[in-house]
């Protein structure tokens, strides 16, 4: 299990460097293009596009370090049988929700079929909105991957407070 989060730890890292460094130039060649009174029609949709699926790729990574926002404090709180009840339902209700996602995502696709980008008409639509099954699914995976680790993290607490260790 490590191998595997370590290699999409790896790519999810060099996927997100590359559609941050697209967006990157792709915004300083517009806005240099447009100060010398030139315009690209396709730059607002296409830089809106690499900001989404860099916010599904980025979501995904954080998720696998356990980066996410998190209640962290208010877990700690908690006895430790409630706290982990709390993990297990906070894993479910996560995981659910993304997979509800991916599904919605996925028929998103077949709603789609045919149409394509405005500026760039050679792009299908398909190919944006990928992103959302795509993006759902590398989440669940990457909680999957590290969810051994989070429980470990408050199952040792809660034995710890339980003076089981």
């Amino acid at each position: 299990m490590a191998g595997i989060a370590k290699a999409l730890r790896l790519s999810l890292e060099a996927i997100s460097l590359l559609l941050l460094t697209a967006l990157l130039l792709i915004v300083v060649v517009a806005v240099g293009a447009r100060y010398t009174g030139h315009m690209f029609l396709w730059y607002d949709e296409v830089a809106s596009i690499l900001l989404a699926w860099l916010t599904y790729f980025g979501a995904a990574l954080a998720a696998l370090k356990r980066g996410h926002l998190g209640f962290d404090n208010a877990m700690r709180a908690l006895p430790p049988a409630a706290r982990r009840a709390a993990f297990v339902l906070a894993e479910a209700v996560t995981i659910g929700f993304f997979i509800a996602l991916g599904w919605g995502g996925w028929a998103l696709l077949d709603v789609l079929a045919g149409e394509t980008l405005v500026s760039l008409p050679s792009v299908p639509s398909s190919v944006v909105q990928a992103a959302i099954p795509i993006g759902a699914t590398l989440f669940v995976l990457a909680e999957l991957l590290s969810m051994q680790e989070a429980w470990r993290r408050y199952g040792q607490d809660a034995a710890l407070e339980e003076g089981h260790l």
